[in-house]
């Protein structure tokens, strides 16, 4: 893959060189290169729609660049799988949906995952549907482009003006400037590119920044499985990624989730490089896989936190307790009755679901070199 010009200040080369230099011993002297060449993968791939249900397009830009780096790869419905030669040793997973609006009406728009025909897989106490009404003043003035379903074809621009929970419907409504010609059935997606500032990166990371992790690990010379999955906020993603290893027959103890995971505050991100979990609300994890990424992170030099310890704690200063939530990994685990499990790895970040998270070069960095690891 060609190397993309970064939209980026003048000082982000010295940015990424003092917070490279102040990670940690373990960090070498060309992780410098390296980040710019992740950096390079992650900015294309921002560029490309995939809102929640139409992530076809983007599945086509995963396959095109996998295939240009020699490895092999299916499309299955809500799935896209990458084997190296050794594909049974780790698996991978990352999914590749990204928040956004549906048009569900004339000029009447939505947040996609919560629409009236995903109501039937969320659960009620997901990370997502509890932080709707924290995130529902965030998207005034924000810029979102129409595409063409499966295609992806971009077909307009607009803003949105205003954003409002409906007690009604359940739902994020807006209120968009700009694309009251739509019909129903079209995705929005949010305007993004990367920005980088001060050693932190910026844009709708959940989850592309996991997707373009795999891609790097594979350019690298990763030999085991890479699946990347299709509508995980919507509640779906985990059934897909079920339905492949059950038609290849296969079990595991060895399925890392990447993903990214909020914060309330920068301090609080930054409190640790990598997070990790025991569990979700589920069920436990695989302690065995867990403990190997402790032991890693451990060897490296890396600082680490759980995500279900921290919630915990923090739970008993809230009111309202926050729900522990259910990720993919977790209802894999649960629906195949603990025969395939793992453990989840995620990115600390802050403003969570909007076009602007954000999570720190040091941490992309321990990521890395963490994951590198198993090369």
């Amino acid at each position: 893959m060609g190397s993309v010009d970064l939209e980026i200040n003048p000082a982000v080369e010295q940015q990424i060189v003092e917070t490279v230099s102040v990670a940690n011993d373990f960090i070498t002297d060309d992780l410098h290169a390296e980040l710019h060449d992740f950096l390079d993968i992650l900015k294309l791939l921002i560029r490309e729609p995939s809102v929640v249900g139409n992530e076809d397009a983007f599945f086509r830009v995963l396959r095109r660049e996998l295939e240009d780096a020699g490895v092999a790869v299916q499309h299955y419905h809500g799935v896209l799988v990458a084997q190296g030669n050794k594909p049974h040793d780790l698996f991978l997973s990352a999914h590749i949906d990204r928040h956004g609006l549906l048009c569900t009406g004339p000029n009447e728009f939505q947040y996609a995952a919560f629409i009236a025909a995903n109501r039937g897989e969320v659960m009620g106490d997901s990370v997502s549907e509890y932080m709707i009404n924290k995130i529902e003043d965030r998207f005034v003035g924000q810029r979102v482009q129409a595409h063409i379903p499966f295609v992806g074809t971009y077909i307009g621009q607009g803003e949105i003006t205003n954003s409002y929970v409906c007690p009604e419907r359940g739902n994020l409504i807006f209120e968009v400037d700009g694309l009251e010609y739509l019909q129903p059935g079209t995705p929005v997606s949010f305007a993004d590119r990367l920005q980088i500032e001060d050693g932190l990166i910026s844009a709708q990371l959940d989850n592309v920044v996991s997707a373009a992790m795999i891609i790097y690990l594979f350019q690298r010379g990763f030999q085991g499985t890479g699946m990347f999955t299709a509508q995980e906020e919507s509640g779906r993603s985990w059934r897909y990624s079920l339905a492949w290893f059950q038609q290849e027959r296969l079990t595991t103890q060895r399925l890392i989730v990447l993903d990214t995971s909020p914060y309330s505050t920068r301090e609080e991100a930054d409190m640790q490089q990598i997070t990790l979990r025991h569990r979700d609300a589920n069920g436990p994890f695989s302690e065995a896989m867990t403990q190997e990424l402790v032991d890693r992170c451990e060897s490296l030099g890396l600082s680490y936190g759980f995500k279900d310890e921290y919630i915990a704690e923090k739970n008993l200063e809230r009111s309202k307790p926050y729900p522990l939530g259910r990720t993919e990994l977790g209802r894999v685990a649960s629906a195949s009755e603990g025969a395939i499990n793992g453990t989840t790895l995620q990115i600390p970040t802050t403003d969570y679901h909007t076009a602007t998270e954000t999570a720190s070069l040091n941490a992309i960095a321990a990521l890395m070199q963490l994951l590198m690891t198993y090369l």
